[in-house]
């Protein structure tokens, strides 16, 4: 075989070197066909994408370039076009900029150039534009109250991308994100409705409906709303209030020292509260602040309304139970004397009547003493279950019409009632007992005491030997009294027994007052 030198193989490419560029750019002995290359896509966004092309030939000349595009395949000049604004001379690569496309969208492209015989083009790219963030509407705030409003959106479009979260932001400074307070309420496009919860009262909120995809979030225009008064909270003044809250600090006709009666965040249209009334006539009337400004409301030309410019409000002697509709128009009110006692299958009287309970001005609570067996009770008063209280919550706390409260031991216990703070109502039911080193089952046990209805105290008589001793409620520490005798408090310091023997030890666990009598 015959071997070619190097230096021929050399040559040989330099001269095709030397061709191909005299081609490219075409010179004045050699014109090729016009040929285009439509090579890459750069950029591409939600609406727009930059084309680069390249000239191959570029024949005799062009008048224009540029590129065409459209959503089907070969699209042409007479589609949508953007011309090359740059040098349309011997420039071979070209970028064109399209712009105004739709999102989520494939597109087709073509390089074009037009000279004396036509249009060429360049062969067929494709992209697909970017989505977009979902685009929404916020719905009007409804159903205002002092803590919880209404709301919601509609997802119109999705923006090329499934919606996998909406429902509403919102908070007291424009433009909340969803870095603020937010509702949850399903995925997908249409209309939701949003619950807004947690709100304080006469607050002014600002609410974007939003929705999320892969691009991020989207939000409509924010709308805003002011809550209603959460909590409304008025005194009762009058010339009753010193006689029926003796030693207080509470005084006549002044509305900072008067009780009060209240609503709650979640009913602020409802004003309620209990107010006992000691003198044979009492005259009062609502002050909505702690002093004389107003509005202030006595009794209307119709029974059962306020007016601003009523007289007094006169009421014989009661424990009553106030309430007022602020909303209503005339304002409405009521005030019902009420007397409470216990009611249940575990109490003296079963589900026919109340055992009733005694009411003590000085401490403000229903009180009394009864033995109790296994079963349930509930609180009840003036012989109608248009007023009886229990505890859902399973706890101290009362709720009307609440949930009956069970009685798991039968044993004699004290009973208190307290209804003394509006709309916050507790009880107590405890069995009392004594335990300590002194007793004959040291600390490891109460030993029981029961009610003495004569004397009125709880009783018990018991060896001790010397040591000490305490009060203790439902055989646990929870509630436990020590200390003084004369004085006990809750939780105070073991009581000393100096010498053994038997004793009978009496306990009014209400006013904390203990006796220890060797017998």
């Amino acid at each position: 075989m015959k071997k070619i030198s190097l230096y021929r193989i050399f040559a040989v490419l330099v001269t095709a070197t030397i061709l191909f560029a005299a081609c490219t750019k075409e010179s004045s002995d050699v014109r090729l066909d016009p040929q285009l290359s439509t090579s890459q896509v750069l950029n591409v966004k939600s609406n727009s994408a930059t084309i680069v092309a390249f000239v191959v030939a570029f024949g005799d000349g062009f008048s224009e370039r540029g590129v065409c595009y459209n959503t089907s395949t070969a699209p042409t000049v007479a589609d949508k076009k953007t011309v090359f604004t740059g040098n349309q001379g011997i420039t071979a690569t070209f970028t064109v900029s399209l712009s105004g496309l739709n999102y989520a969208t494939k597109y087709y492209a073509r390089a074009y150039a037009v000279n004396s015989q036509g249009t060429i083009y360049g062969d067929e790219v494709t992209f697909t534009t970017s989505p977009v963030v979902p685009t929404l509407t916020t719905t009007a705030i409804t159903s205002i109250t002092g803590t919880t409003a209404t709301g919601g959106g509609n997802v119109t479009i999705e923006g090329g991308s499934s919606v996998t979260a909406r429902g509403v932001c919102y908070g007291t400074i424009h433009n909340p994100t969803v870095s603020d307070s937010k509702t949850s309420d399903g995925v997908g496009t249409g209309a939701f409705t949003s619950s807004l919860t947690g709100l304080a009262g006469l607050t002014t909120y600002y609410v974007r409906a939003y929705a999320t995809n892969t691009v991020g979030t989207g939000y409509g225009p924010e709308v805003s709303f002011t809550t209603l008064i959460s909590v409304r909270t008025w005194n009762l003044p009058g010339d009753y209030v010193e006689a029926s809250y003796p030693g207080s600090g509470l005084a006549n006709w002044s509305p900072d020292k008067s009780p009060q009666v209240k609503s709650t965040e979640a009913t602020p249209d409802n004003i309620e509260g209990y107010v006992y009334m000691a003198n044979v006539s009492n005259q009062w009337k609502f002050a909505t602040k702690n002093n004389w400004d107003g509005p202030n409301y006595g009794a209307g030309t119709t029974p059962g309304t306020l007016d601003a410019a009523g007289d007094n409000i006169s009421s014989p002697a009661g424990y009553y139970k106030i309430n007022v509709n602020p909303a209503a128009s005339p304002m409405t009110y009521t005030a019902v004397a009420t007397v409470w006692g216990v009611i249940g299958n575990a109490s003296p009287n079963g589900w026919n009547d109340e055992t009733a309970l005694t009411y003590n001005p000085a401490s403000t609570v229903w009180t009394g003493a009864m033995h109790l067996t296994v079963g349930e009770i509930k609180f009840r008063a003036n012989h109608s279950w248009d007023y009886n209280y229990g505890s859902t919550a399973k706890n101290a706390t009362l709720n009307a019409g609440g949930d009956n409260i069970p009685v798991a031991l039968e044993a004699d216990y004290a009973i208190t009632l307290d209804l003394s703070h509006p709309n916050a109502y507790t009880y107590s039911a405890n069995r009392w007992g004594i335990i300590g080193s002194a007793t004959a089952d040291g600390w490891n046990s109460d030993q029981n005491m029961t009610w003495n209805p004569t004397t009125m105290v709880f009783t018990a008589t018991i060896n001790l030997v010397a040591g000490e001793i305490k009060f203790r409620a439902n055989d646990d520490w929870a509630v436990n009294l020590g200390g003084t005798l004369t004085a006990l408090t809750p939780g105070g310091d073991n009581i000393p027994v100096a010498t053994a023997g038997s004793y009978t030890i009496t306990l009014d666990p209400w006013t904390h007052v203990a006796t220890l009598v060797k017998n």
